[in-house]
């Protein structure tokens, strides 16, 4: 496969013409909220939250605290096991009940901005209608790598939590610490590996399904060669989309800044934040496409520029 010289950093000025074509000419309201509920679609459920835990005292004080602690809990549990596993069962099926609906949101909600963005449209209906057989495509896949994940990933965290446990009622050692050093760089390692399939699957696998109508899977078949060909080409991009994410947390710290924080507020509502933030995700979305265009006709979303009509033949003069 003859492919063309890829570059990172030509996309950059595609992108940002892009993100002026679609939101500021000309500027108009009411389509930043229709493309914003695309995007607040696409995003949904992929937030993130920050969780510190602070065990109570310190040194041999703070472990028998913790032990005490520990044990009217498990005390606790046991004695009321009648209605905590009922509880616990009901939580957690509404918990992967509500994973579900949001993956599946998502999923269509992708192909509803990817069109808006490559096409220059603000519409809901009819992306949401003519690339249902994507999405759901893309749900499935969806679906099934998170449960992959998760059959995955628990057991390494139990056997952490376990360990660490023991280790902090019985004293450290230097065999437990190795283990958790070890358990916590393969948890590493599989979540870097999780994030790299996930991010080709939103850049790239979803275009592709989107340009050739074609199922996750055959979409992943397609992506494969252009891998394959160009290894350091996306691993390249991968550095640069760090670059561009640095970029982009500076932009957002700037503006919470110069407005007081009232940017900041703003931000975390839920669609309004989403499209407050629309320039920033219509500039991530068309860096993709425009990278990706670079690998051929074949692959580029955009549609083609008309070209400028013919100048006519110059009147003849009249006397």
């Amino acid at each position: 496969m003859s492919i063309p010289a890829v570059s990172v950093t030509a996309p950059v000025g595609q992108a940002i013409a892009r993100v002026k074509q679609v939101l500021f000419r000309p500027f108009d309201l009411g389509r930043w909220f229709i493309i914003g509920f695309c995007a607040w679609l696409a995003g949904l459920g992929q937030g993130g939250g920050g969780y510190n835990f602070r065990l109570p005292g310190s040194g041999h004080h703070g472990s028998a605290d913790f032990q005490q602690g520990f044990d009217h809990v498990r005390d606790f549990v046991a004695e009321n096991l009648y209605w905590i596993v009922p509880l616990a069962a009901v939580v957690l099926v509404f918990i992967l009940a509500l994973w579900v609906v949001f993956t599946w949101l998502s999923s269509r909600g992708q192909f509803m901005f990817l069109h808006c963005v490559a096409l220059n449209k603000a519409e809901v209906a009819v992306p949401w209608s003519r690339y249902a057989r994507e999405g759901n495509s893309l749900f499935r896949f969806r679906l099934v790598l998170g449960l992959v994940s998760l059959a995955v990933m628990l057991p390494i965290l139990i056997v952490s939590g376990v360990k660490a446990y023991r280790m902090f009622v019985d004293g450290w050692n230097g065999g437990g610490v190795m283990a958790l050093i070890g358990l916590g760089l393969l948890l590493v390692l599989i979540v870097i590996t999780l994030a790299i399939v996930g991010k080709l699957l939103i850049d790239f696998v979803v275009p592709i399904m989107f340009l050739h109508q074609k199922t996750c899977v055959a979409g992943w078949a397609e992506l494969r060669p252009l891998l394959a060909a160009r290894v350091g080409s996306f691993v390249l991009y991968f550095l640069f989309q760090i670059v561009l994410a640095l970029a982009i947390v500076l932009i957002v710290i700037l503006a919470v800044l110069i407005t007081c924080c009232i940017a900041g507020c703003l931000m975390i509502l839920p669609y309004l934040g989403t499209v407050l933030l629309l320039p920033l995700l219509v500039f991530r979305r068309a860096y993709s496409l425009h990278y990706l265009a670079q690998f051929g006709v074949e692959f580029t979303a955009f549609p083609p520029v008309a070209p400028p009509p013919l100048a006519g033949p110059a009147p003849a003069a009249q006397y």
